[in-house]
């Protein structure tokens, strides 16, 4: 059990989550992160249905990587993560019906995901099954917090409610607290986004050579 959790197995599950985070340092995914983030709720289903796409895909090319030719390897990656995507689709349609219509095609372009091919082609064509699923959770929990601090901010800020409930008390409207409209709007996002980025740079010395 302590192999399965070595030192080194901690880093590849951790070290997306901060210091190479996958949307804030490696600046991947950022499409579907500006687009289904306007509520906290589509934000939260996108994030982990891309978890289990890229873990799954990666334990998938990792088992088959010594039999894939290296000709073809783009093909059979895009053929796995095909795959898997229609079954996180009709999962989604089968139970959470509402949330796959919020998605909409956003669940689909997971194929084209930039984060799962370079885990894909970066770590799966070359580590053991256990590896690149750490890799693929990881990675894909580094893409997830992102997208539900921009989820969380948006929504609040945007509707003044989180998951559809009210969260700031009609006294503050009474005050004459508004909703801002600009936040759930894609050029929030993006803005919120390069905050997030500067602040990670500003607390981390490592990653303003970067």
């Amino acid at each position: 059990m302590s192999n399965l959790f070595s030192k080194q197995n901690r880093a590849i599950l951790l070290g997306p989550l901060s210091s190479n985070n996958p949307v804030s340092v490696q600046v991947l995914g950022i499409c579907s992160a500006l687009a289904v983030t306007a509520k906290l709720e589509p934000a939260i289903v996108m994030s982990i249905s891309v978890t289990a796409v890229v873990a799954f895909a990666n334990v998938i090319i990792s088992l088959l990587r010594n039999t894939i030719p290296n000709r073809i390897r783009i093909i059979v990656q895009l053929v796995v993560v095909a795959a898997l995507v229609i079954i996180v689709d009709q999962v989604l349609k089968a139970f959470a019906y509402e949330a796959s219509k919020q998605l909409s095609v956003f669940v689909g372009l997971i194929i084209t995901n930039c984060i799962l091919m370079g885990r894909l082609e970066a770590f799966a064509l070359a580590n053991k099954p256990w590896e690149s699923f750490l890799d693929g959770i990881g990675n894909g929990l580094g893409y997830s917090f992102i997208l539900v601090i921009l989820g969380f901010i948006r929504e609040l800020l945007g509707t003044g409610s989180l998951y559809g409930f009210p969260i700031i008390p009609q006294s503050f409207y009474d005050m004459g607290y508004e909703n801002n409209g600009l936040v759930i709007l894609p050029p929030a996002a993006l803005i919120l986004l390069g905050c997030i980025i500067w602040v990670q740079r500003s607390m981390n010395k490592d990653l303003q050579t970067k």
